[in-house]
């Protein structure tokens, strides 16, 4: 007697990754992870995608409050280029960290402006760069 695999154009491997990739339409869980791509997510309303959206007080995307979009930008290069620096540091140590990571000019010379000190955390060397601070209503 013999037995059938199921199909005579493929061995039984490729058919066992066949019938694990189309396992979720046969049972009706959903897509399987072979046809990913091809969900659509769902119908958006145009209409619904053009009228702005509503957020609770204090919720909206966007700049926060006390600090203007440029100093967000270079608040985030600060912090993308010291992330990983030993805190407490104080300028020369921010410094050397920077030019050893071969940050980019402006961050390097930003880091030269700071006055002397120690710093704890990004938050405080934007401070002392004049670069704002966020404001928090609890």
């Amino acid at each position: 007697m013999i037995a059938e695999r199921g199909s005579a154009k493929h061995g039984p491997r490729v058919d066992e990754e066949q019938k694990h990739e189309t396992e979720g339409v046969v049972r009706g869980t959903g897509p399987t992870h072979a046809e990913e791509w091809a969900d659509p997510g769902g119908m958006v309303d145009p209409e619904e995608e053009a009228a702005p959206r509503r957020y609770p007080p204090g919720h909206a995307p966007g700049t926060p409050e006390g600090i203007t979009p440029t100093a967000v930008e270079r608040r985030s290069a600060l912090a993308k280029w010291l992330s990983d620096a030993h805190w407490p540091s104080d300028r020369d140590e921010l410094l050397a960290h920077a030019e050893t990571k071969l940050a980019p000019d402006a961050i390097v010379e930003s880091l030269r402006d700071l006055p002397d000190g120690e710093f704890h955390n990004i938050g405080e060397v934007a401070r002392a760069l004049g670069l704002g601070a966020e404001r928090r209503r609890w």
